[in-house]
């Protein structure tokens, strides 16, 4: 277990809630004796200590050494093993001002109580066998979940959906494994069952480890979103599709060239994933150097981004440059906007035909783009552009509020779906083992070679739920969370 959180003795302490004034705020403690300790702290101190698991107790914390009162509050009890963490701890909910809570915390330090670090109440929910790792992480994911498919996603790996997939799928290689064993030990001749029956298990056994892998594009998709810029030539009508698509005026929009002169990020619900949006300067040799600037930056955003919208005036059509703009872009959507206008051009075969003046086409549009992005999950959309997502793990870097939907079917649920490249990492070493396995049973080699394959296989799934993980990963994964969580 990481150092920093093998303190699983200390008693600790954290707000749990945004450090922002709300109606109410709650402060969290775990450990051993918790009550007991924080009774100290307590107006009420017989009544705290003494209450039974599942109870509330209204008092006042108070500073035990100077008896002043920091906050009114309900303290609510809970009694090892039945609570989050698996150990006794005490929530305090309490006014949600932060000279309040500030209070309260001060109080329960002086009463014994250490500051929790990021996710340590989550891991040590994970060290009692509260939930497996992947639950673990799934606790972080939904709390940075911006869209409902990327909730109910989240939802079903906190809920062991993931990890009883897992475990289900390890145990049947563990099964191979003893069969090799039994092999190794008594020969081939005296078993009934020939090498062809061991060979399909370990297929069938890749496969869904390969399946679970492949699960990764949409589960990371639902999970860190998507970036779709909006790019062309200036007075392409960019800034008026953006504003089409977050249904408000956001960008100003103006006939004169230039007027956008840097991008614009605005979230989106697409079809249930949720998407970063940017309106980006319209792309030419400008000459003023602000403009340069924000061109440049704009190329930038559309070279990394998961998928770009690109829009050119369909009364003037694609110029030579547009091409070689779209010869360059890895993925992008062609819109042909302006069809409203009479001088219009007729739209070239490829092109989606568009007024963002009207609406005219957007929904063809909206459910392309959301074809793209829930298609290319699967052909390498959204896999390798990487993120720039907070990762400090407070709620300095909260995250944003669940943007509108726009329109579209939800995401297709059928099966537990992998989130964390670590996942699916751990899911890719898995099937790779079993391949090796398999493809040495079909060649009639030694069984030990297999053996050693399906061991393999075996660690990489056992890594996966966290029965068996290196200490440095799981200071990565509890230190990206927020404190009190």
């Amino acid at each position: 277990m990481p150092s920093g959180y093998l303190r699983l003795d200390v008693p600790i302490a954290a707000l749990a809630t945004a450090p922002v004034p709300a109606a109410l705020a709650v402060v969290r403690t775990s450990g051993p004796g918790a009550p007991e300790l924080a009774a100290k702290a307590f107006s009420r101190p017989e009544a705290l200590a003494g209450a039974e698991s599942h109870r509330a107790v209204h008092g006042f914390v108070r500073d035990p050494e100077t008896g002043k009162d920091a906050d009114e509050v309900v303290a609510l009890v809970f009694r090892a093993p039945s609570g989050y963490t698996g150990q006794d701890a005490v929530d305090f909910v309490c006014h949600g001002g932060p000279a309040a809570w500030e209070g309260v915390l001060a109080a329960l330090e002086k009463a014994g109580f250490e500051r929790a670090l990021p996710g340590e109440f989550t891991f040590r929910a994970f060290a009692a066998g509260k939930m497996d790792l992947a639950a673990a992480e799934a606790v972080d994911e939904l709390v940075r979940a911006r869209t409902r498919e990327a909730r109910e996603d989240a939802l079903d790996r906190l809920g062991g959906g993931l990890g009883r997939e897992v475990s289900d799928l390890r145990d049947a290689v563990l099964e191979a494994l003893a069969e090799a064993e039994v092999r190794l030990d008594y020969g081939e001749d005296e078993l009934a069952d020939g090498p062809d029956e061991l060979a399909a298990a370990v297929e069938a056994a890749r496969a869904r480890a390969e399946t679970l892998a492949e699960s990764h594009a949409v589960g990371r998709m639902l999970s860190e979103g998507a970036r779709v810029a909006l790019a062309g030539p200036t007075n392409a009508g960019k800034s008026r599709l953006f504003n089409l698509f977050l249904k408000e005026e956001r960008s100003i929009v103006s006939d004169s060239h230039g007027t956008t002169r840097d991008y614009i990020e605005a979230d989106l619900d697409l079809d249930g994933i949720p998407v970063s949006l940017f309106d980006t300067a319209g792309l030419r040799d400008a000459p003023d150097p602000v403009e340069a600037e924000g061109v440049r930056r704009s190329r930038l955003v559309a070279e990394g981004a998961d998928l770009v919208v690109y829009l050119v005036d369909g009364t003037r059509g694609a110029a030579p440059r547009d091409m070689e703009t779209l010869e360059a872009l890895p993925v992008a959507i062609r819109v042909w906007n302006k069809i409203d206008r009479p001088e219009c051009l007729p739209a070239p075969e490829g092109w989606i035909p568009l007024s963002a003046a009207t609406g005219e086409g957007f929904p063809a549009l909206a459910a392309a783009l959301g074809a793209r992005l829930r298609g290319g999950a699967s052909s390498g959309i959204a896999q390798g552009t990487e993120l720039n997502r907070g990762a400090s793990g407070n709620f300095d870097e909260a995250p944003r509020a669940s943007p509108p939907p726009i329109s579209g079917r939800p995401l297709p649920h059928t099966a537990p779906r992998l989130a964390s490249r670590r996942q699916a990492d751990c899911a890719r070493r898995a099937a790779r083992a079993l391949a090796s396995a398999r493809d040495v049973l079909v060649a009639g080699a030694h069984l030990d070679a297999a053996a050693v394959d399906l061991r393999e296989a075996a660690d990489a799934l056992a890594e996966l739920t966290g029965e068996s993980v290196p200490e440095s990963v799981l200071e990565t994964i509890f230190s990206r969370f927020c404190v009190g969580k």
